[in-house]
């Protein structure tokens, strides 16, 4: 082999790995932005129902035990703003939490919930325009910088539209407004199913569970959840059915096989 072959192959290996890179972050700012699509259409459908609520029924128990309809839509502006701070990070390299501080995600919850009902709903606006603002500043590589939120394991900035989207899901079922874990639109029931099972994959205080989800199409997919038990408990269950259990909104009742008690959503 001459220098001159040896020098060309390294020069195209050079230019592959490059190219690769850029490839993979493409590929993923294009799926941030698609469900960043998802979170508008959700984001719409909840501003509806928030809008319906008065000052009474904003105070009105939520499905969380000790919240109110406000505490969970003051919760969802400041996860929004929450989620603005780590695309921040993103976004210049600097790391900005997600939360300064647990006790300080409370506290601004517990005082934003004794809010009137219109400041509320103009809060819930506001921020969720923020985020989709904070979303379109970043390039393609900014979506695949890595973060944290309050668990510290490391994620790609690019799961972040996912992340606000599911919230904004299972605190619209909290909200006990008529919508329910089975409206959420059917071609995005297995990327609502995947998220509540990113919680559950491997937690060593949980059961391992062999879980077998039905979607409304016909179509299967299973889990493997990793416990930290030797027992492997097979669960078979309704799209909705099953996220509703697993984030602890449903007792899971409904599930086929033998169902083992889950650690608290939180």
């Amino acid at each position: 082999m001459t220098g001159s072959s040896i020098s060309n192959e390294a020069s195209v290996a050079h230019d592959t790995v490059p190219e690769q890179r850029r490839a993979r972050e493409r590929a993923a700012a294009l799926q941030a932005r698609r469900r960043l699509a998802d979170v508008r259409a959700a984001t719409e459908v909840l501003a509806g129902h928030v809008t319906s609520l008065d000052d009474r029924r904003m105070r009105e128990p939520s499905l969380l035990p000790g919240w109110s309809r406000a505490h969970v839509v003051t919760h969802l502006a400041r996860n929004a703003d929450g989620l603005v701070n780590l695309l921040t990070w993103a976004r210049t390299g600097v790391e900005h939490p997600i939360y300064a501080s647990d006790a300080d995600r409370e506290a601004d919850i517990e005082e934003g919930a004794g809010r009137l009902a219109q400041v509320l709903h103009e809060d819930l606006l506001a921020s969720s325009e923020r985020f989709a603002v904070a979303c379109e500043r970043l390039s393609d590589s900014q979506w695949s910088a890595s973060v944290t939120a309050r668990n510290p394991v490391p994620f790609p900035a690019s799961a972040i539209p996912g992340l606000r989207l599911f919230e904004l899901w299972t605190h619209l079922v909290d909200l006990d407004v008529g919508f329910g874990f089975e409206d959420i639109p059917a071609d995005l029931l297995e990327v609502a199913t995947t998220s509540a099972v990113a919680r559950h994959l491997n937690r060593p205080e949980g059961p391992s569970v062999h879980l077998r989800v039905i979607f409304p199409d016909g179509e299967e997919r299973v889990w493997d959840l990793v416990g930290g038990g030797g027992t492997v408990h097979e669960v078979t269950g309704e799209a909705a059915e099953v996220i509703g259990w697993l984030t602890g909104r449903r007792d899971g009742s409904t599930l086929r096989g033998e169902v083992p008690d889950l650690p608290a959503w939180g």
